[in-house]
């Protein structure tokens, strides 16, 4: 943990995820909010927080990391914001086009940069378990099979398709089944078939605190690091 508390910006404050942010930092002592920023500000003190609307970001005080749980067209300004002032950038924001992709790319070269669909710790120790078994399992069968609730459209989901991707790296590759049903926040089931024997890889999400509480984990590990692009499990395993 840091002698001194990790000073965070959380843009896109209004939203699930913003909302969340700002109530489980309240209960850690590695981190506090110094701003929230949403596209619209009625209290200009919540909790002890300053709000801020996107059009007034560079009046926000001094932080070391921005959390962005925003919309693909407002994640330049805080990035540009960040690079500015040397902070580190988490984002949870998807959807982005290649132009912002390069953005990211762009600013890692200055800044501390970290962008992922999923912040469950969980997940990138699973992501990191199946690239491990995809390279000892050549020729071995992979699928995937993820569960979420009836209200998610993309299939597969991002998650899903990620891990394919570390089981590409490892060597093999993957096959997809979704399944969509009542409220399940999330399950990802990885597979490896050979003759005569299974392994399987799981993780259930119980509830979407877990992705918060990974963005918060995230931002205090990234902060102070050299400049570069990471991935959540690079903050894990180095």
């Amino acid at each position: 943990m840091p002698e001194v508390p990790v000073r965070l910006l959380i843009h896109g404050a209004s939203g699930r995820m913003g909302r969340a942010l700002l109530r489980l930092c309240a209960g850690r002592d590695d981190c506090r909010p110094v701003a929230a920023v949403s596209r619209t500000v009625g209290q200009r003190v919540i909790d002890g927080v300053p709000q801020f609307a996107t059009t007034e970001l560079h009046g926000v005080p001094a932080f070391d990391v921005a959390i962005d749980f925003s919309l693909p067209e407002g994640v330049g300004a805080i990035l540009a914001l960040c690079v500015e002032r040397g902070a580190g950038f988490v984002s949870g924001t998807t959807g982005l086009a290649q132009a912002q992709q390069d953005a990211l790319d762009a600013a890692a070269k200055r800044i501390p940069v970290l962008s992922a669909a999923n912040f469950s710790l969980g997940v990138a120790v699973l992501d990191e378990l199946v690239e491990r078994a995809a390279g000892a399992l050549r020729g071995w069968d992979c699928d995937i099979v993820e569960a979420h609730h009836v209200h998610k459209q993309d299939a597969p989901s991002g998650t899903a398709l990620a891990l394919g991707a570390s089981a590409q790296r490892g060597g093999v590759e993957a096959r997809y089944a979704s399944l969509r049903a009542g409220d399940i926040v999330g399950e990802h089931t990885v597979q490896f078939s050979g003759t005569g024997e299974r392994i399987e890889l799981i993780h259930r999400a119980g509830d979407r605190d877990i992705f918060a509480r990974g963005a918060l984990a995230a931002a205090v590990r990234l902060h102070g690091r050299a400049a570069g692009r990471y991935r959540l499990r690079d903050l894990l395993f180095a």
